[in-house]
């Protein structure tokens, strides 16, 4: 049976209304959201990691939580993969041999931790290299989103963004329970061997990418103009300003790190109850993207960051019910209280991070997309570094192990209570809304960036 060339546009017009978000089917969008499909699938290890960190090599929660700030040093420097990516393709092109590589380094990194990692430096070098795998992958991924992004009519503006996303939402949805429930039937090292296999997607898809080959040969002399154009955007106060706010609003001490450990040694979740939170996260996540689409697009940044961080603040103080078990005085379950509060925390997250991603696309030059967008959301990801490790060290200084959770509560209440400090500057963000903002924004360049004002990505 064949389908007739009416039956195939009206599907395809289907699939470009109800489930693309108005963008155009093809092979290029195809291997674009496989890319991000990936990295929401690679969640599958995320669980096997920190029991593997905790329980295989006896790391302390102090001592994870570093491991964690270390190995997210590629997505630091995110901005020097776009420049090589802008500025020195190989054999002629831009981003198809950078996605090919990241496939392999990826799929490598896996069998590596599989294998031969039986010591926490050992394991740092080996997670330190996947997550520059998934580092680069993202960046070449991300310009050609911003490259697609800038095209955009109005009436669609962030919906290529927004697909993205739900694809990579949909990618963690899928193996969100699988990364507890593998656990109980796998060791770590075999759900590793499984993660391994998804790299290799990316090496695939990668011929699907369309972009003309180079004639002219790129150098440093290329790599030094792209700085000089950075240079020039970075230094707008319109652009520095609310760069700030984000480092400072995201570089505040987390918990994590010693809140798994309390919920596995304290609580005795198990793997398979851990991959449910999960499950329910990777939803709520799916119902934050639709709802910032659907209701907050026309929200001002302002009032969503500061709704978001009291809402976010407020919940994570709920956490002092499960450390002092006050919830179970309540007749409150521990594993209900805490999917419970999994999803509203992922919900506020997920609209307060949708907007700054949107708005970010827009502000890219054409030639240094890769470059530019991976510079914003670096800062993003320095902050989270900080986040980790000065989370590592409060964890240490108030002395909670894997065994001594007696400080947990006071570590609860800083890491929450300074997440509010950064709201005093708010007003370094824009008045207006992703929507109202971007009506003005047609193809940015350099120069007319200036007069816009721009917003920071977070990734």
């Amino acid at each position: 049976m064949q389908l007739s060339p009416v039956g195939f546009g009206n599907t395809k017009a289907w699939l470009k209304k109800h489930i693309l978000f108005g963008n155009e089917p093809n092979p290029e969008l195809l291997a674009i959201l496989t890319v991000y499909f990936v990295q929401g699938i690679l969640g599958l290890s995320r669980l096997a990691v920190s029991f593997f960190l905790k329980d295989d090599l006896g790391m302390s929660p102090a001592e994870t939580a570093a491991l964690f700030g270390i190995v997210s040093i590629p997505w630091v420097i995110k901005p020097l993969f776009g420049f090589m990516s802008d500025g020195l393709p190989i054999f002629g092109y831009r981003r198809r041999p950078y996605l090919i590589l990241s496939g392999l380094m990826g799929t490598f990194s896996w069998v590596y931790l599989a294998t031969l990692v039986h010591h926490p430096i050992t394991a740092t070098i080996a997670i330190a290299l996947n997550s520059l795998s998934v580092a680069i992958s993202d960046v070449i991924v991300d310009s050609l989103v911003v490259e697609r992004a800038r095209n955009e009519s109005i009436s669609n503006i962030g919906s290529l963004q927004s697909l993205c996303w739900a694809f990579s939402a949909i990618g963690g949805l899928i193996t969100a329970y699988l990364s507890g429930y593998l656990l109980e039937i796998f060791t770590s090292e075999t759900v590793f061997l499984i993660t391994a296999t998804f790299p290799l997607l990316v090496m695939v898809v990668a011929w699907a990418i369309a972009e003309d080959k180079i004639t002219n040969i790129s150098n440093w002399q290329t790599v030094k103009h792209q700085a000089q154009q950075l240079r020039a955007a970075i230094t707008q106060k319109s652009i520095w300003l609310p760069t700030a706010f984000i480092f400072l609003w995201q570089a505040t001490p987390t918990a994590d790190s010693a809140f798994f450990y309390f919920t596995t040694n304290e609580l005795g979740f198990q793997p398979e109850f851990l991959g449910r939170v999960r499950l329910v996260t990777s939803i709520a996540a799916l119902l934050g993207i639709w709802l910032f689409q659907r209701f907050f697009k026309s929200v001002p940044f302002r009032k969503i960051f500061l709704v978001s961080t009291l809402l976010s603040a407020a919940l994570g103080m709920t956490m002092l019910l499960l450390v002092t078990h006050t919830n179970r005085a309540l007749g409150i379950d521990d594993h209900w209280f805490s999917l419970g509060d999994s999803l509203i925390l992922t919900v506020a997250g997920e609209i307060a991070y949708m907007p700054v991603l949107v708005l970010a696309a827009r502000l890219c030059p054409p030639g240094v997309e890769a470059t530019l967008f991976a510079l914003l959301m670096s800062v993003s990801n320095l902050s989270r570094l900080i986040s980790h490790e000065s989370g590592a060290l409060l964890t240490h200084l108030l002395g909670v192990t894997e065994t001594n959770f007696d400080q947990l509560w006071l570590l609860v209440i800083i890491t929450n209570l300074t997440t509010l400090l950064p709201l005093p500057l708010i007003r370094w963000l824009p008045s207006t809304s992703a929507e109202s903002h971007t009506d003005n924004i047609d193809s940015p360049t350099l120069e007319s960036t200036a007069e816009l004002v721009p917003e920071l990505v977070t990734d």
